[in-house]
């Protein structure tokens, strides 16, 4: 018996091809679902075989070694297991799996006991690619290599196991990571160069695990890439603040100022050359967060402070719109990797999970803008 042939089940219909063997007394025979059945061996039989390159079993359960490029005499016999698999299931892919979305994820073992229960961490591959990757921990100015492996494609894999001591060692995070698919080809995908913060407070507070689409448990997430966009540190630096507050990406030549403000309103078609975007019978609502958009001065006030504002700005846009469901909303922020459009970003993945969101009409609104549906 060997991988590839045909079997049957003995004791009940139905059978398989061998994918595999497990220790010396069980394969695994795949179904035509893709299913791999763990099965005495002697609880199966061969139907067909294939003799080119390996040898018919013997009745006793042993298999003579293929005599070609093997030192071995012609008449050794060896166990089945101890053959080599050849065998690879493909990758599991699923629609809109090819933009690549990695996650480090913290698992609570017991959580409701949260001061004494130790967790589990994980690396999330939400995608179809594979990925190799290497997990790195910060001790002084130095790294030291944390984990080191692959990652399937839409698959999750476990790290390490550490209680609430072993805390210390692990505020700073950094990961390396490239993509590629087997069997196949695919889109060069930028390597993955990343450094997370990790606020180890947050192991003690309940609230701070959410449910996810990952673990039946609510779970710590910090997001490495998000739809093929590497996510840095969330950290003010005052100098490249100032340059993204003031970088205007759209400017309107028609608005109309809401009650609140600070929602501006692109009715005036003729200023973008073309009509607005729609969602039934509503227009697409463009809050503009640039600074000198929201104040009329920014004297006095920190970097820190400019930003806590404009995300302000941003919380209570949806809250307003929070019953409308359908309603388009997009928020004008600035291109490039700036502290804003992270913040944003950051909010939409951790505060407002349920609005889906993306990138605008790169003719709309250029390149520095993000569109938020409400659900």
């Amino acid at each position: 018996m060997k991988i590839g042939d045909k079997v049957r089940f003995l004791s009940e219909t139905g059978g398989g091809v061998v994918a595999g063997f497990q220790g010396k007394n069980i394969v695994l025979v795949e179904d035509e679902d893709g299913f791999q059945i763990p099965t005495a061996i002697t609880d199966v039989v061969v139907v067909t075989t294939d003799d080119y390159n390996i040898a018919k079993v013997h009745t006793e359960g042993t298999t003579k070694r293929p005599t070609t490029n093997s030192p071995q005499k012609e008449d050794e016999e060896v166990e089945p297991a101890d053959l080599p698999i050849t065998f690879r299931k493909m990758a599991y892919e699923r629609k809109g799996g090819d933009a690549l979305s990695l996650f480090l994820a913290f698992v609570p073992m017991n959580i409701k006991e949260m001061t004494r229960t130790r967790f589990e961490a994980y690396l999330v591959n939400d995608s179809n690619y594979y990925m190799q990757f290497a997990l790195h921990k910060a001790e002084n100015n130095s790294w030291t290599l944390w984990n080191i492996g692959e990652v399937e494609p839409n698959t999750s894999l476990f790290i390490d196991e550490f209680g609430h001591k072993d805390l210390n060692g692990m505020e700073r995070v950094g990961i390396q990571a490239f993509a590629y698919k087997r069997d196949k080809g695919f889109s060069l995908k930028p390597t993955v160069n990343v450094q997370l913060r990790i606020d180890t407070k947050k192991f003690f507070k309940l609230h701070a695990f959410m449910e996810n689409d990952f673990f039946e448990t609510p779970a710590l997430l910090h997001n490495i890439v998000v739809r093929d966009e590497q996510v840095m540190p969330l950290v003010v630096d005052a100098k490249q603040l100032k340059q993204e507050m003031y970088r205007k990406e759209v400017t309107p030549q028609t608005t109309q100022p809401s009650s609140n403000g600070y929602v501006r309103r692109y009715d005036d078609a003729q200023s973008r050359g073309k009509a607005p975007h729609r969602h039934g019978h509503d227009d697409v609502i463009a809050i503009d967060l640039h600074a000198n958009e929201l104040l009329d001065t920014t004297s006095g006030m920190s970097a820190a402070e400019i930003l806590n504002y404009q995300l302000e700005v941003f919380r209570k846009t949806l809250q307003e719109y929070a019953n409308k469901k359908g309603q388009k909303l997009v928020f004008i922020h600035g291109k490039g990797e700036g502290v804003l459009r992270q913040a944003i970003i950051h909010e939409l993945n951790y505060k407002y999970k349920q609005y889906p969101h993306q990138d605008a009409s790169f003719q709309e609104y250029g390149y520095g803008a993000t569109q938020v549906t409400i659900k």
